[in-house]
């Protein structure tokens, strides 16, 4: 059994050290509230370091009036969170922490260098500066209102600690990476209160297919690159990846929703989006010798694989041919599980929430990050969301908090 072993009290008690909960913190400390953040790990920023592994994708460089489309649902809420803390206030925020950023041919947003662990190093240090208390190593098990406060408890090894907040800002990440503390499993404690959750579901993620060993024996681990990738009416352009289990890539991520919501999930790839059929019908007259038509057509092995697995009785025939590259149907089963998925869809449902992010069945509490249910592509989108949750629920915490609710 656990013992009380501390009680203690502040204004605004953000609940999660990842990049939303960092950036409610140092708003409301901002604001002149007296924070304090608590983390179930022993560090805080433990997702924010694992996505800059292969380098920190900060936000992206297209106009913002793009943004909103990115995030689904909710255009007009994205819009007005943009407002406040966009594309151009994220890169405003790096410079300040004297991290330069520039925008790469893709579009996306890094930092010099793009490693995460700078950034956040300097980060941290801001916000003990400015008067941010850490409290790490300490998991949420209640939440109640307690007089004109909210009473929260952790529990610490055997211990259990009680802090007392005018305002809370949850901000405990959605159920990817659960090895980073987002594991998904705060729902319950939210939905006793009468909050409507969203179920859980993996976004961008790879797709399980039922690969032939013959297809794994020539193509697993190799890209299929430069393609365009449609899945019921809507295309995109990106790469895909072939693995023991399936498939992977940027091009199945955006396309995720559309799969998910599909009884049959089936993705149609163009090998070559850059040639007509007009004009691979062209090559494929004047080459010599004729038969030779994966050199012909500049076929990577992975696509020559694809073709010579599923259709190798048609490509003798220019016109079979030239169909199955523009048009190569591939069946998916199910998406990989959330665990695996770089990010995921569901948690607190909008209509849960007002303009400020409060949960308006529990005043005073505040939520941002993944916790929302909305879902965005990779590209610097997530993070973006992430921080322009943060900066609207940290304000209107410090606001609560600091008018005497």
């Amino acid at each position: 059994m656990s013992r009380m072993t501390a009680r203690s009290s502040t204004e605004v008690l953000v609940i999660g050290g990842g990049p939303a909960g960092l950036r409610a913190a140092e708003v409301a400390a901002a604001a002149g509230a007296n924070v304090l953040v608590a983390d179930a790990q022993r560090s805080v920023g433990r997702k924010f370091l694992i996505a800059g592994r292969g380098g920190l994708n900060l936000t992206h460089g297209e106009p913002v009036e793009n943004f909103p489309s990115r995030y689904g649902a909710e255009a007009e809420r994205w819009r007005d969170l943009l407002q406040e803390f966009g594309p151009n206030a994220l890169r405003r925020w790096a410079a300040e922490l004297e991290v330069e950023t520039y925008v790469g041919t893709s579009g996306r947003v890094f930092p010099r260098g793009q490693k995460a662990a700078g950034l956040l190093r300097g980060w941290v240090h801001r916000l003990r500066a400015a008067g941010v208390r850490f409290d790490v190593g300490c998991r949420l098990t209640a939440l109640a209102k307690e007089s004109d406060a909210w009473r929260v408890e952790f529990e610490r090894d055997a211990e259990t600690m009680a802090v007392d907040a005018r305002a809370v800002v949850l901000a405990l990440g959605g159920a990817s990476w659960p090895e980073t503390g987002s594991d998904g499993s705060w729902p319950a404690m939210l939905q006793q209160h009468g909050v409507e959750i969203a179920p859980w579901q993996p976004a961008n993620c790879g797709w399980t297919v039922d690969w032939p060993p013959q297809l794994l024996e020539r193509a697993e681990g190799l890209p299929l690159k430069n393609l365009a990738v449609s899945a019921g009416s809507e295309t995109v352009s990106g790469e895909l990846l072939i693995t023991r289990y399936g498939i992977e890539g940027g091009a199945v991520y955006r396309l995720g929703p559309l799969l998910r919501a599909m009884a049959e999930p089936q993705i149609t790839i163009d090998l070559k989006p850059q040639l007509t059929i007009e004009a691979l019908r062209e090559r494929l007259a004047n080459a010599a010798p004729p038969n030779e038509w994966q050199r012909t057509l500049k076929l990577s092995p992975s696509a020559v694989a694809l073709l010579e697995t599923f259709f190798a009785s048609e490509l003798q025939d220019a016109e079979q041919l030239i169909h199955r590259v523009k048009s190569f149907p591939l069946r998916l089963t199910t998406p990989r599980p959330i665990a695996e998925a770089i990010s995921s869809a569901g948690g607190v449902r909008w209509q849960e929430l007002d303009e400020n992010l409060m949960l308006q069945k529990l005043p005073g509490v505040f939520v941002a990050g993944e916790m929302i249910d909305w879902e965005a592509p990779t590209g610097g989108y997530l993070l973006q969301g992430c921080f322009a949750t943060g900066t609207r629920a940290g304000r209107a915490a410090a606001s609560w908090a600091t008018a005497g609710h």
